[in-house]
């Protein structure tokens, strides 16, 4: 609310015209650059993917109606949160999603 530029009431205090601030580099905190993405990519398709994520990828690909939970489980249990666990079977699903369009376009 404005200001009314009296001494005494709810929106006492002198009139001013209110400001932008610049947002804070802080803001930007655990936004994904486009170097590191960059880096990932080159790093896994260098180096594959480590055992546990193998496994993943193979429960993805042979398991029927509760695949999701059970690769959510073991995820959790290796990555310790529900956030990673998330995040990282998704990421397989994907890596899943890139070998079969891969085999189908060759």
């Amino acid at each position: 609310m404005a200001k009314t530029g009296y001494a005494q009431g709810v929106n006492k205090g002198h009139v001013t015209e209110k400001r932008d601030n610049a947002p804070k580099p802080s803001r930007r905190k655990g936004a994904l650059g486009k170097r590191t993405a960059l880096t990932r990519e080159i790093a896994r398709e260098v180096v594959g993917l480590s055992p546990y994520e193998r496994r993943i990828l193979d429960m993805i690909k042979t398991g029927g109606s509760a695949a999701d939970k059970r690769v959510y489980k073991f995820a959790k249990r290796r990555l310790g949160s529900h956030k990673r666990a998330l995040r990282k079977r998704e990421d397989i699903k994907e890596v899943n999603a890139q070998q079969r369009a891969k085999a189908a376009g060759a």
